[in-house]
């Protein structure tokens, strides 16, 4: 943890996290995102990491003294397929979640760093992706995005590179409607996000 010099502005430290597994279709969205910032890197200050599917690793780095951690996942919320949201969980409900040490779903490694943590949590901000194909973890591999995905890669770099600037300047800043987030989000805090499981377009067509 950086110690802070008296009489010197302390500036906040960002995470941006990258979460998903490359080998289960759009849930590489996190990771395709983390790689696609190698061409346009975000401000010097910000660490940015592809967690992959290290649960214990990301709750761990939680607790590193960040202000605010930006965590990039697939997000099935039942929007459009490639919709962008810029939403913030409220991590008193993820408290309630079962912690799991070797898990990646966000709500699970919120609570496991709750649980691991002897000081405040950062103010964590979800930039995630609406998925068309969302596998299970004993589903066949499926290598690479589906279209509407793929092409909502470089748009959601486009989100970072205005939200980070913000949470820099004031780690409180609420995001902003228009082109943080789509129109009709709520602007209150949102809940936390469903666990990990088929897009209902799939459970549909198994269900036919």
């Amino acid at each position: 943890m950086t110690a802070r010099i008296p009489g010197i502005p302390r500036t906040p430290r960002l995470l941006v996290a990258g979460i998903g597994n490359v080998f289960l279709a759009d849930d590489a969205f996190g990771p395709e995102v983390i790689r696609a910032l190698a061409a346009r890197p975000l401000p010097p200050p910000v660490d940015v990491t592809d967690f992959g599917i290290r649960g214990m690793d990301l709750a761990y780095r939680l607790q590193d003294g960040y202000d605010v951690a930006v965590l990039v996942d697939a997000a099935p919320r039942g929007g459009p397929p490639g919709t962008l949201y810029v939403v913030e969980p409220d991590l008193d409900a993820c408290a309630t979640a079962a912690p799991e040490a070797h898990a990646m779903d966000p709500v699970k490694v919120l609570a496991l760093a709750r649980h691991l943590a002897d000081t405040p949590l950062p103010r964590v901000v979800v930039l995630g992706c609406e998925p068309l194909v969302r596998l299970g973890a004993g589903d066949d591999i499926s290598v690479g995005l589906s279209a509407p995905v793929r092409d909502a890669v470089e748009p959601a770099v486009d989100l970072l590179h205005q939200l980070v600037p913000m949470l820099l300047a004031d780690p409180r800043a609420a995001p902003t409607p228009g082109p943080l987030r789509r129109a009709e989000e709520k602007e209150e805090k949102e809940a936390p996000l469903p666990p990990r499981g088929p897009h209902p377009a799939q459970e549909a067509a198994h269900d036919r």
